[in-house]
């Protein structure tokens, strides 16, 4: 019996069913980009039918870019569960106390949906979280013993962007990962911070953008000195940055000029300016929303202590689909890297009579025993080209075509959608033990 490295008995793993023949997806790759999208990640997501645009800066996942996401998410959640933070949920709809309890329901302005509730209540659809989150993680802190603590949410986030462009890169609507940590002193804020980096670092590497994405200086604004931004170069992003190649480090275009065009680790001032795009941000909060609240605690002389220290980290996992798809194309179409792809394999069908089309169905179901999502297309009165063509568009790493000639040659031409390169596998080795090929 073949060991299975996931639960594959019922054809289904954490993304959904391990398999679907493309005569039956419900989305279909359109031959044009829309007319209304100027960004290279929405006319590619939109053709190749991972996202369909509902009006300015919405959009609707379809099956191959719900997977998509979910295995970004899988993977930050992976990378942040990894250092301490537990997971929960917070409501997107929000009252307009806590966030006047903060000066930030006015000083936040037009970018907050407000509407009205019952009651004619003030509510507002949550662009962020520090105003709930703070009391409520606060209420159960009453001892030094109770921190540090971090809790974090993948969720819906709404801001009202007055131009909502670039895709899934500037939406009104979009996912985020946001975390919250809370500590004693400011020296446990700075560890667990520098914690918070190296996970990133791992998310972005994960999702193919390890090579391109830069630890960022942004301002601190009223909070401290320096926040981070991490930000991935393309000749598409919308950022201006600056990079220190002996730090491997970046500043961002309204903070170099306050630190002189010069690294702020190693003062080199032979900075490469770079265009980017920002998909993730960390920041040191301070005591700037757990002093709105009132938190405090006792410490271990049985003091009360008023000052809990707060860092913020956020990734949107929408924009790294933008990110990634912006990044990772050629003239043909996307090319998604392994790990986030919505399939390992796009299986291609070019038989021709009833014996060849058990093969490839043969081929379709080992596939699945053995653990690998396939994308079958068992499509009929496709011509092989069209066939080809899609399957460079939708940009599934590892291409297999299964035809009467290879049949014949016992064997499946395997393609590499990133390399090109192109090569026959046996189909005994195929149908038994993919695992040796590494593919």
């Amino acid at each position: 019996m073949i060991k299975l490295k996931r639960d594959v008995m019922s054809g289904f793993n954490s993304y959904g069913a391990l398999g679907v023949r493309q005569s039956e997806l419900v989305t279909t790759a359109i031959k044009d980009g829309p007319a209304d999208e100027d960004s290279v990640n929405a006319r590619l997501l939109i053709r190749a039918g991972y996202i369909r645009k509902l009006m300015a800066g919405t959009y609707s996942y379809l099956p191959l870019g719900q997977r998509v996401l979910a295995k970004i998410e899988a993977i930050i959640r992976e990378e942040i569960s990894r250092i301490g933070s537990q997971e929960i949920l917070m409501p997107a709809l929000q009252p307009s106390e806590p966030w006047q309890q903060t000066g930030r329901w006015e000083k936040m302005g037009k970018i907050l949906f407000k509407l009205k509730g019952a009651g004619d209540r003030d509510l507002t659809l949550g662009s962020t979280h520090e105003e709930i989150v703070t009391p409520l993680i606060g209420a159960f802190i009453k001892s030094y013993r109770d921190l540090p603590v971090s809790v974090f949410q993948i969720q819906t986030k709404f801001r009202n962007e007055k131009r909502a462009k670039s895709g899934l890169l500037r939406g009104r609507e979009f996912r985020m990962k946001d975390m919250y940590s809370f500590h004693a002193t400011e020296e446990e804020l700075d560890a667990y911070y520098e914690t918070a980096k190296q996970a990133y670092e791992n998310v972005f590497r994960r999702c193919g953008l390890g090579d391109i994405t830069y630890l960022t200086y942004a301002s601190g604004g009223d909070f401290c000195r320096y926040s981070h931004e991490y930000q991935t170069i393309t000749p598409y992003g919308e950022d201006l940055i600056y990079i220190c190649e002996d730090c491997n480090l970046a500043v961002n275009k309204e903070l170099i000029d306050e630190l002189e065009h010069a690294c702020p680790s190693c003062g080199n001032k032979e900075l490469q300016e770079q265009t980017s795009i920002e998909v993730g941000n960390i920041f040191k909060l301070m005591t700037r929303y757990s002093s709105a609240f009132g938190l405090s605690f006792q410490d271990e002389r049985g003091q009360r202590q008023d000052n809990v220290y707060m860092g913020c980290y956020g990734i949107g996992s929408s924009r790294l689909i933008g990110a990634i798809t912006e990044t990772s194309h050629d003239e043909n179409g996307i090319i998604w890297p392994k790990q986030v792809a919505p399939y390992d394999v796009h299986l291609i069908s070019l038989a021709r009579n009833s014996e060849e089309k058990v093969k490839a169905e043969e081929i379709y179901q080992a596939l699945q025993d053995q653990g690998r999502e396939v994308l079958y297309d068992n499509r009929e009165k496709i011509s092989p080209g069209a066939k080809f063509s899609e399957s460079d568009l939708i940009g599934i790493p590892t291409r297999m075509v299964v035809s009467s000639r290879s049949l014949k040659a016992g064997v499946v031409e395997i393609k590499d959608r990133k390399t090109g390169e192109v090569k026959n596998l046996k189909l005994g080795i195929l149908l038994t033990d993919i695992e040796r090929c590494k593919i």
